[in-house]
């Protein structure tokens, strides 16, 4: 079961290059990776209502590297465009997995800020492809 959120990830900054309609994100997480029963999954990119523009799959956990940062893309948004930058925690071992409460809101021109979540906005976006198909380490 996918909880609402959780402490075990949080986004910590975004930093984006490219051009309209195809940025590439460099995204930082912090999270209590233990290995793969409990790890960062995956980071995302929705819109403010909740629409998936790109997903990143993390293929392994990162135990000794915190935080972390990871890019992708292209992500299809235009450079005023509002989105949020929010990570997933899968944790086989207890009731906290789901996405992290404290995510980055922002846009291209202006920039991301520290959000905090106490709902999650669109939860049924976790069962959206592309979804982790295995876990390296």
């Amino acid at each position: 079961m996918i909880s609402n959120t959780t402490d075990a990830v949080a986004v910590t900054t975004v930093k984006v290059s490219g051009q309209p309609g195809r940025y590439t994100f460099s995204v930082t997480l912090r999270s209590d990776d233990i290995g793969c029963d409990a790890y960062a999954d995956w980071w995302e990119v929705i819109t403010s209502t909740g629409e998936l523009r790109y997903r990143r799959i993390l293929a392994h956990s990162h135990v000794d590297e915190q935080p972390f940062t990871r890019s992708g893309g292209p992500v299809p948004i235009d450079p005023t465009e509002v989105v949020i930058v929010r990570g997933h925690f899968a944790d086989k071992q207890t009731d906290r997995p789901g996405y992290g409460a404290i995510a980055l809101k922002g846009n291209v021109n202006e920039g991301f800020q520290t959000v905090e979540f106490s709902v999650t906005l669109a939860p049924e976006i976790a069962t959206q492809p592309p979804l982790p198909t295995s876990c390296a380490f």
